[in-house]
């Protein structure tokens, strides 16, 4: 029988990782990795002063306290290893659609700002990498090339089926870059974008083509047409705000226009993503750094723990027992909550938990072998 003490649990764990980092980090950063995993499944949230009380060990809470702030300090987490990682633990390998967007907050005079890359798969989607943003507002093309050309140059293009994006993500050479790579793209614009109609040898503004709608009706533009001096198809439909009035929800596609909507729709998995690794999840804008450094490092803690969260509740709700569907026909709770409550129960009561440990081999999720 296995034991139900610290010392099995990080061994184990210790083990589940080491399929992945061996020889590329140390034993002794992956140890420490291993104890702020489970001590953030505790406790919930990215603050030190919790997470040192937490920890598994023999040191006392303010020690493990000291040691966190070392490491986020002295050490540098490698974001394409950690990358390289998620991408292991993904049930699909290919025909991958991705989504971009950003999540920002402010702390006192620090604005934080994060360029995120995910992939959609099973709801969510999953964090892979990202890029600091050292200013305020959106990001540039030059941030974005480089972080598709980060994903590209580890797991090559051939395995994206797609690239999902909101209103900021535009612009003539960003559109031109994904044109040449014949990366497929469902992206919304502005309503009030130029669009050349290259038949009728005119400039429009967008929104004047689905004027005629009525609410929630969509229709594609069958002829293609410049957008941003890039050829692209468009489609949209005329919605209603929160606040009542109307406005137009346009999407430039690289092909498959008849289907952008579908596409366009799973851009909130990354929302998902993002709620839970905050307010749902792990607090994570209750952070107190600024460093972008120290920031960096919270943040591929933080994805290896999501990830891990949400490959549990996937077994649990595929394996186990299925989440409960509402009348409203949402599940009653997220996968990644009832991965993340499982483990919580798990580390926080063994003894009780003990025979579910022996039955369900919780660290086996993310090992490679």
């Amino acid at each position: 029988m296995p034991k139900n003490n610290a010392s099995s649990k990080d061994s184990r764990l210790y083990e589940a990782l080491s399929s992945h980092f061996s020889g590329k980090i140390n034993a002794a950063r992956i140890k420490f990795i291993c104890k702020f995993m489970i001590a953030l499944c505790k406790v919930q949230t990215v603050n030190f002063q919790k997470l040192g009380s937490a920890f598994e060990s023999s040191a006392k809470p303010s020690s493990c306290v000291r040691g966190i702030q070392r490491f986020m300090a002295n050490y540098v987490l490698n974001g394409d290893l950690i990358a390289k990682f998620i991408f292991s633990m993904l049930p699909e390998k290919t025909n991958l659609r991705l989504t971009l967007d950003r999540t920002n907050w402010k702390f006192g005079e620090s604005n934080i700002n994060i360029l995120m890359l995910g992939i959609v798969c099973q709801g969510v989607a999953f964090p892979l990498m990202f890029a600091m943003l050292d200013k305020r507002g959106n990001s540039s093309t030059d941030e974005r090339i480089d972080l598709i050309e980060r994903f590209v140059q580890l797991f090559g293009v051939g395995c994206i089926e797609s690239l999902v994006a909101d209103r900021e993500f535009i612009g003539e050479k960003w559109l031109s870059y994904l044109n040449k790579l014949n990366i497929r793209y469902f992206i919304r614009i502005r309503n009030n974008f130029k669009v050349y109609l290259p038949k009728e040898s005119k400039e429009v503004t967008a929104w004047h083509l689905f004027n005629n709608l009525k609410i929630n009706k969509f229709r594609h533009c069958q002829e293609i047409l410049y957008v941003n001096n890039e050829l692209c198809y468009l489609s949209g439909k005329k919605i209603k705000a929160k606040d009542g009035s109307t406005e137009f929800l346009i999407i430039v596609s690289y092909n498959d226009p008849e289907r952008s909507m579908e596409y366009y729709q799973e851009r909130w998995q990354i929302e998902t993503c993002f709620k839970a690794m905050k307010s749902s999840g792990f607090d994570l804008e209750k952070t107190h750094l600024t460093s972008l450094k120290r920031l960096k490092n919270l943040v591929l803690l933080v994805m290896m723990t999501f990830t891990w969260c949400y490959k549990v509740g996937i077994h649990l709700n595929e394996k186990e027992a299925p989440i409960k569907i509402k009348k409203h026909g949402r599940r009653a709770i997220s996968v990644f909550k009832y991965g993340l409550n499982f483990l919580a129960s798990l580390f926080l009561n063994p003894i009780k938990y003990s025979k579910t440990i022996r039955k369900m081999n919780i660290f086996q999720f993310l090992s490679c072998t």
